[in-house]
Protein backbone atom coordinates (compact mmCIF):
# COMPACT_ATOMS: atom_id res chain seq x y z
CA UNK A 1 0.00 0.00 0.00
CA UNK A 2 2.92 2.34 0.77
CA UNK A 3 4.41 1.53 -2.60
CA UNK A 4 1.13 2.49 -4.35
CA UNK A 5 1.10 5.86 -2.56
CA UNK A 6 4.67 6.59 -3.60
CA UNK A 7 3.91 5.53 -7.18
CA UNK A 8 0.91 7.87 -7.29
CA UNK A 9 2.98 10.73 -5.94
CA UNK A 10 5.62 10.12 -8.58
CA UNK A 11 2.97 10.18 -11.33
CA UNK A 12 1.59 13.54 -10.18
CA UNK A 13 2.74 16.39 -12.48
CA UNK A 14 4.88 19.08 -10.84
CA UNK A 15 6.50 22.38 -11.69
CA UNK A 16 10.24 22.04 -11.30
CA UNK A 17 12.26 24.46 -9.19
CA UNK A 18 13.95 25.87 -12.32
CA UNK A 19 10.63 26.49 -14.02
CA UNK A 20 9.19 28.01 -10.85
CA UNK A 21 12.07 30.43 -10.45
CA UNK A 22 11.68 31.48 -14.07
CA UNK A 23 7.90 31.82 -13.72
CA UNK A 24 8.29 33.95 -10.60
CA UNK A 25 10.77 36.26 -12.34
CA UNK A 26 13.84 35.55 -10.22
CA UNK A 27 16.95 36.28 -12.27
CA UNK A 28 19.30 34.25 -10.09
CA UNK A 29 17.67 30.90 -9.50
CA UNK A 30 20.72 29.66 -7.56
CA UNK A 31 20.03 32.27 -4.86
CA UNK A 32 16.75 30.57 -3.97
CA UNK A 33 16.83 28.05 -1.12
CA UNK A 34 15.47 24.60 -1.72
CA UNK A 35 11.68 24.35 -1.82
CA UNK A 36 10.20 22.60 1.19
CA UNK A 37 6.46 22.43 0.47
CA UNK A 38 4.20 21.80 -2.53
CA UNK A 39 0.92 23.44 -3.54
CA UNK A 40 -1.54 20.89 -4.92
CA UNK A 41 -4.06 22.25 -7.49
CA UNK A 42 -7.39 20.87 -8.68
CA UNK A 43 -5.96 19.09 -11.73
CA UNK A 44 -3.26 17.39 -9.66
CA UNK A 45 -0.43 19.77 -10.53
CA UNK A 46 2.09 20.35 -7.74
CA UNK A 47 3.89 23.67 -7.42
CA UNK A 48 7.06 23.60 -5.25
CA UNK A 49 7.30 26.68 -3.01
CA UNK A 50 9.05 27.96 0.11
CA UNK A 51 7.31 27.92 3.47
CA UNK A 52 9.16 31.04 4.63
CA UNK A 53 7.77 33.14 1.75
CA UNK A 54 4.21 31.81 2.11
CA UNK A 55 4.21 32.36 5.87
CA UNK A 56 5.54 35.92 5.55
CA UNK A 57 2.75 36.98 3.17
CA UNK A 58 -0.30 35.02 4.30
CA UNK A 59 -1.16 34.38 7.97
CA UNK A 60 -3.57 31.64 6.89
CA UNK A 61 -0.85 29.76 5.02
CA UNK A 62 1.43 30.31 8.02
CA UNK A 63 -1.11 28.55 10.27
CA UNK A 64 -1.46 25.71 7.78
CA UNK A 65 2.31 25.28 7.61
CA UNK A 66 2.67 25.28 11.41
CA UNK A 67 -0.25 22.89 11.90
CA UNK A 68 0.90 19.37 12.90
CA UNK A 69 0.35 16.81 10.14
CA UNK A 70 -1.80 13.73 10.72
CA UNK A 71 0.36 11.57 8.48
CA UNK A 72 4.06 11.69 9.28
CA UNK A 73 5.81 12.22 5.98
CA UNK A 74 8.81 14.16 4.79
CA UNK A 75 6.71 15.62 1.96
CA UNK A 76 4.54 18.63 2.86
CA UNK A 77 1.53 19.36 0.61
CA UNK A 78 -0.92 22.27 0.82
CA UNK A 79 -4.02 21.75 -1.34
CA UNK A 80 -5.54 24.83 -3.01
CA UNK A 81 -8.56 23.42 -4.80
CA UNK A 82 -11.71 24.73 -6.45
CA UNK A 83 -10.05 27.24 -8.79
CA UNK A 84 -8.17 26.80 -12.09
CA UNK A 85 -4.55 25.71 -11.93
CA UNK A 86 -3.38 28.86 -13.72
CA UNK A 87 -5.20 31.03 -11.17
CA UNK A 88 -3.35 29.23 -8.34
CA UNK A 89 -0.09 29.74 -10.23
CA UNK A 90 -0.80 33.49 -10.56
CA UNK A 91 -1.69 33.60 -6.86
CA UNK A 92 1.63 31.97 -5.86
CA UNK A 93 3.48 34.30 -8.20
CA UNK A 94 1.95 37.29 -6.42
CA UNK A 95 3.00 35.89 -3.04
CA UNK A 96 6.59 35.87 -4.29
CA UNK A 97 6.72 39.06 -6.36
CA UNK A 98 3.78 41.24 -5.17
CA UNK A 99 2.94 41.74 -8.84
CA UNK A 100 0.02 40.66 -11.00
CA UNK A 101 -0.34 41.54 -14.68
CA UNK A 102 -3.47 43.10 -16.18
CA UNK A 103 -3.91 40.01 -18.34
CA UNK A 104 -3.93 37.77 -15.26
CA UNK A 105 -6.38 40.08 -13.47
CA UNK A 106 -8.66 40.04 -16.49
CA UNK A 107 -8.59 36.24 -16.84
CA UNK A 108 -8.52 35.16 -13.19
CA UNK A 109 -9.65 38.26 -11.28
CA UNK A 110 -12.67 36.56 -9.71
CA UNK A 111 -10.64 33.48 -8.68
CA UNK A 112 -7.79 35.60 -7.34
CA UNK A 113 -10.27 37.70 -5.36
CA UNK A 114 -11.58 34.54 -3.68
CA UNK A 115 -8.05 33.28 -2.98
CA UNK A 116 -6.86 36.62 -1.61
CA UNK A 117 -9.86 36.70 0.75
CA UNK A 118 -9.47 33.12 1.94
CA UNK A 119 -5.71 33.42 2.54
CA UNK A 120 -5.82 37.04 3.81
CA UNK A 121 -3.71 38.83 1.21
CA UNK A 122 -5.18 42.38 1.34
CA UNK A 123 -2.98 43.95 -1.34
CA UNK A 124 -4.05 41.39 -3.95
CA UNK A 125 -7.65 41.62 -2.75
CA UNK A 126 -7.70 45.37 -3.36
CA UNK A 127 -6.23 44.93 -6.85
CA UNK A 128 -8.74 42.23 -7.73
CA UNK A 129 -11.73 44.19 -6.39
CA UNK A 130 -10.76 47.18 -8.50
CA UNK A 131 -10.10 45.09 -11.60
CA UNK A 132 -13.31 43.07 -11.33
CA UNK A 133 -15.29 46.26 -10.70
CA UNK A 134 -13.97 47.75 -13.94
CA UNK A 135 -15.22 44.76 -15.91
CA UNK A 136 -18.78 44.55 -14.62
CA UNK A 137 -21.50 43.73 -17.15
CA UNK A 138 -25.21 43.10 -16.92
CA UNK A 139 -24.50 39.39 -17.39
CA UNK A 140 -21.99 38.95 -14.55
CA UNK A 141 -23.01 41.66 -12.06
CA UNK A 142 -25.25 39.36 -9.96
CA UNK A 143 -22.54 36.70 -9.67
CA UNK A 144 -19.91 39.30 -8.81
CA UNK A 145 -22.26 40.81 -6.20
CA UNK A 146 -22.63 37.44 -4.50
CA UNK A 147 -18.84 37.02 -4.54
CA UNK A 148 -18.37 40.55 -3.13
CA UNK A 149 -20.63 39.64 -0.19
CA UNK A 150 -18.80 36.38 0.45
CA UNK A 151 -15.38 38.02 0.18
CA UNK A 152 -16.32 41.06 2.28
CA UNK A 153 -15.40 43.55 -0.42
CA UNK A 154 -17.52 46.67 0.31
CA UNK A 155 -16.21 48.79 -2.59
CA UNK A 156 -17.01 46.06 -5.12
CA UNK A 157 -20.36 45.42 -3.43
CA UNK A 158 -21.43 49.07 -3.75
CA UNK A 159 -20.26 49.23 -7.37
CA UNK A 160 -22.29 46.11 -8.19
CA UNK A 161 -25.35 47.58 -6.49
CA UNK A 162 -25.03 50.83 -8.44
CA UNK A 163 -24.63 48.90 -11.70
CA UNK A 164 -27.72 46.85 -10.85
CA UNK A 165 -29.68 49.98 -10.00
CA UNK A 166 -28.70 51.71 -13.26
CA UNK A 167 -29.38 48.67 -15.49
CA UNK A 168 -32.09 46.86 -13.56
CA UNK A 169 -34.37 46.09 -16.53
CA UNK A 170 -31.51 44.42 -18.42
CA UNK A 171 -30.21 42.55 -15.35
CA UNK A 172 -33.69 41.13 -14.67
CA UNK A 173 -33.50 39.20 -17.94
CA UNK A 174 -30.18 37.48 -17.17
CA UNK A 175 -29.73 33.89 -16.06
CA UNK A 176 -27.82 35.07 -12.99
CA UNK A 177 -30.80 37.08 -11.75
CA UNK A 178 -33.22 34.18 -12.23
CA UNK A 179 -30.86 31.81 -10.42
CA UNK A 180 -30.47 34.30 -7.56
CA UNK A 181 -34.28 34.68 -7.27
CA UNK A 182 -34.68 30.94 -6.88
CA UNK A 183 -31.79 30.37 -4.47
CA UNK A 184 -31.17 33.59 -2.56
CA UNK A 185 -34.39 35.58 -1.94
CA UNK A 186 -32.71 37.57 0.84
CA UNK A 187 -30.20 38.98 -1.64
CA UNK A 188 -33.04 39.89 -3.99
CA UNK A 189 -34.73 41.78 -1.16
CA UNK A 190 -31.43 43.49 -0.36
CA UNK A 191 -31.04 44.60 -3.99
CA UNK A 192 -34.62 45.90 -4.24
CA UNK A 193 -34.20 47.80 -0.98
CA UNK A 194 -30.98 49.40 -2.26
CA UNK A 195 -32.69 50.43 -5.51
CA UNK A 196 -35.62 51.92 -3.59
CA UNK A 197 -33.27 53.89 -1.33
CA UNK A 198 -31.27 55.05 -4.36
CA UNK A 199 -34.45 56.35 -6.01
CA UNK A 200 -35.42 58.10 -2.78
CA UNK A 201 -31.99 59.75 -2.62
CA UNK A 202 -32.36 60.91 -6.22
CA UNK A 203 -35.77 62.40 -5.47
CA UNK A 204 -34.45 64.16 -2.35
CA UNK A 205 -31.48 65.51 -4.30
CA UNK A 206 -33.74 66.68 -7.11
CA UNK A 207 -36.11 68.35 -4.64
CA UNK A 208 -33.20 69.98 -2.82
CA UNK A 209 -31.80 71.36 -6.07
CA UNK A 210 -35.20 72.75 -7.03
CA UNK A 211 -35.52 74.39 -3.62
CA UNK A 212 -32.04 75.88 -3.88
CA UNK A 213 -32.83 77.17 -7.36
CA UNK A 214 -35.99 78.82 -6.02
CA UNK A 215 -34.13 80.38 -3.09
CA UNK A 216 -31.44 81.72 -5.43
CA UNK A 217 -34.12 83.19 -7.71
CA UNK A 218 -35.81 84.87 -4.75
CA UNK A 219 -32.45 86.16 -3.53
CA UNK A 220 -31.74 87.57 -6.98
CA UNK A 221 -35.20 89.16 -7.02
CA UNK A 222 -34.41 90.84 -3.68
CA UNK A 223 -31.18 92.25 -5.12
CA UNK A 224 -32.99 93.51 -8.22
CA UNK A 225 -35.72 95.09 -6.08
CA UNK A 226 -33.13 97.04 -4.08
CA UNK A 227 -31.30 97.91 -7.29
CA UNK A 228 -34.47 99.30 -8.89
CA UNK A 229 -35.38 101.29 -5.77
CA UNK A 230 -31.92 102.81 -5.29
CA UNK A 231 -30.41 103.18 -8.76
CA UNK A 232 -33.22 102.51 -11.19
CA UNK A 233 -33.02 100.24 -14.20
CA UNK A 234 -34.29 101.08 -17.69
CA UNK A 235 -38.04 101.84 -17.28
CA UNK A 236 -38.45 101.84 -13.46
CA UNK A 237 -36.57 103.70 -10.75
CA UNK A 238 -36.88 105.99 -7.71
CA UNK A 239 -39.27 108.93 -8.11
CA UNK A 240 -36.57 111.46 -7.21
CA UNK A 241 -34.21 110.29 -9.97
CA UNK A 242 -34.10 112.01 -13.34
CA UNK A 243 -34.95 109.44 -16.06
CA UNK A 244 -32.18 110.84 -18.29
CA UNK A 245 -29.57 109.96 -15.65
CA UNK A 246 -30.92 106.45 -15.25
CA UNK A 247 -28.47 103.63 -15.88
CA UNK A 248 -28.80 101.05 -18.63
CA UNK A 249 -29.66 97.36 -18.20
CA UNK A 250 -27.96 95.67 -15.27
CA UNK A 251 -26.09 92.36 -15.34
CA UNK A 252 -29.21 90.56 -14.06
CA UNK A 253 -31.60 92.20 -16.49
CA UNK A 254 -33.61 89.03 -17.23
CA UNK A 255 -34.79 88.99 -13.59
CA UNK A 256 -34.84 92.76 -13.28
CA UNK A 257 -36.99 93.22 -16.37
CA UNK A 258 -39.61 90.78 -15.10
CA UNK A 259 -39.67 92.56 -11.75
CA UNK A 260 -40.13 95.90 -13.51
CA UNK A 261 -43.18 94.58 -15.35
CA UNK A 262 -44.54 93.31 -12.03
CA UNK A 263 -43.97 96.73 -10.40
CA UNK A 264 -45.72 98.51 -13.30
CA UNK A 265 -48.70 96.23 -12.97
CA UNK A 266 -48.73 96.63 -9.18
CA UNK A 267 -48.77 100.43 -9.48
CA UNK A 268 -51.82 100.52 -11.77
CA UNK A 269 -53.86 97.42 -10.80
CA UNK A 270 -57.31 98.17 -9.36
CA UNK A 271 -57.55 94.79 -7.59
CA UNK A 272 -54.32 95.28 -5.70
CA UNK A 273 -55.95 95.84 -2.28
CA UNK A 274 -58.74 93.26 -2.19
CA UNK A 275 -56.36 90.38 -3.03
CA UNK A 276 -58.06 89.23 -6.23
CA UNK A 277 -54.97 89.74 -8.39
CA UNK A 278 -52.38 86.92 -8.22
CA UNK A 279 -49.63 89.11 -9.69
CA UNK A 280 -50.19 91.80 -7.08
CA UNK A 281 -50.25 89.15 -4.37
CA UNK A 282 -46.83 88.00 -5.61
CA UNK A 283 -45.55 91.58 -5.37
CA UNK A 284 -46.87 91.90 -1.80
CA UNK A 285 -45.01 88.70 -0.91
CA UNK A 286 -41.77 90.00 -2.44
CA UNK A 287 -42.07 93.24 -0.48
CA UNK A 288 -42.76 91.32 2.71
CA UNK A 289 -39.84 88.97 2.06
CA UNK A 290 -37.54 91.93 1.50
CA UNK A 291 -38.68 93.50 4.77
CA UNK A 292 -38.01 90.22 6.62
CA UNK A 293 -34.46 90.10 5.27
CA UNK A 294 -33.60 93.80 5.39
CA UNK A 295 -31.35 94.88 8.27
CA UNK A 296 -31.49 98.60 7.44
CA UNK A 297 -35.18 99.41 7.66
CA UNK A 298 -34.68 103.06 8.65
CA UNK A 299 -32.51 103.82 5.62
CA UNK A 300 -34.04 101.37 3.13
CA UNK A 301 -35.52 102.81 -0.05
CA UNK A 302 -37.75 99.85 -0.87
CA UNK A 303 -41.41 100.91 -0.41
CA UNK A 304 -43.32 99.59 2.61
CA UNK A 305 -40.22 98.01 4.13
CA UNK A 306 -40.70 99.71 7.50
CA UNK A 307 -44.46 99.17 7.51
CA UNK A 308 -44.10 95.45 6.91
CA UNK A 309 -41.46 95.23 9.63
CA UNK A 310 -43.74 96.91 12.19
CA UNK A 311 -46.71 94.78 11.15
CA UNK A 312 -44.73 91.55 11.49
CA UNK A 313 -43.55 92.57 14.95
CA UNK A 314 -47.15 93.11 16.08
CA UNK A 315 -48.73 90.03 14.56
CA UNK A 316 -48.02 86.33 14.95
CA UNK A 317 -49.50 84.22 12.20
CA UNK A 318 -49.93 80.45 11.90
CA UNK A 319 -47.47 80.22 9.02
CA UNK A 320 -44.78 82.11 10.96
CA UNK A 321 -42.55 79.03 11.25
CA UNK A 322 -42.67 78.29 7.51
CA UNK A 323 -42.18 81.94 6.67
CA UNK A 324 -39.20 82.21 9.02
CA UNK A 325 -37.67 79.14 7.36
CA UNK A 326 -38.17 80.69 3.92
CA UNK A 327 -36.56 83.92 5.10
CA UNK A 328 -33.53 82.03 6.46
CA UNK A 329 -33.11 80.03 3.24
CA UNK A 330 -33.32 83.12 1.02
CA UNK A 331 -30.98 85.07 3.32
CA UNK A 332 -28.50 82.18 3.19
CA UNK A 333 -28.73 82.05 -0.61
CA UNK A 334 -28.18 85.79 -0.71
CA UNK A 335 -25.05 85.55 1.43
CA UNK A 336 -23.66 82.80 -0.80
CA UNK A 337 -24.42 84.88 -3.86
CA UNK A 338 -22.75 87.99 -2.41
CA UNK A 339 -19.63 86.05 -1.46
CA UNK A 340 -19.17 85.16 -5.11
CA UNK A 341 -18.91 88.88 -5.99
CA UNK A 342 -15.58 90.75 -5.95
CA UNK A 343 -14.85 92.57 -2.67
CA UNK A 344 -15.08 96.05 -4.22
CA UNK A 345 -18.48 95.28 -5.75
CA UNK A 346 -19.80 94.07 -2.36
CA UNK A 347 -18.63 97.29 -0.67
CA UNK A 348 -20.26 99.48 -3.36
CA UNK A 349 -23.52 97.58 -3.01
CA UNK A 350 -23.47 97.95 0.79
CA UNK A 351 -22.77 101.72 0.60
CA UNK A 352 -25.52 102.22 -1.97
CA UNK A 353 -28.09 100.58 0.27
CA UNK A 354 -26.98 102.47 3.38
CA UNK A 355 -26.92 105.98 1.91
CA UNK A 356 -30.54 106.33 0.78
CA UNK A 357 -33.86 106.96 2.49
CA UNK A 358 -37.40 105.74 1.78
CA UNK A 359 -38.69 106.80 -1.66
CA UNK A 360 -41.41 105.82 -4.10
CA UNK A 361 -41.05 104.25 -7.55
CA UNK A 362 -40.69 106.29 -10.70
CA UNK A 363 -42.36 104.50 -13.64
Amino acid sequence: MEENRNTAATATPTISGDLMSSHLQFSDKNSLPKTDVQILTSNGLRIPVHTGILASVSPVLENIIDRPHKHHSSEKIIPILGVPCDAVSSFIQFLYSSRCSEEELERYGIHLLALSHVYLVPQLKHMCSKSVGQRLTTENVVDVLQLARLCDSPDLYVKCMKTLSSNFKAVEKTEGWRFMQENDPFLELEILKFIDEAESRKMRTRRHREEQRLFMELSEAMECLEHICTEGCTAVGPSDMDPTNQRGPCNKFSTCEGLQFLIKHFATCKNRVNGKCSRCKRMWQLLRLHSSICDHTDSCRVPLCRQFKLKMNRQKKGDETLWSLLVKKVASARVMSSLSLPKRKREELRETIHDHGIRNFRI
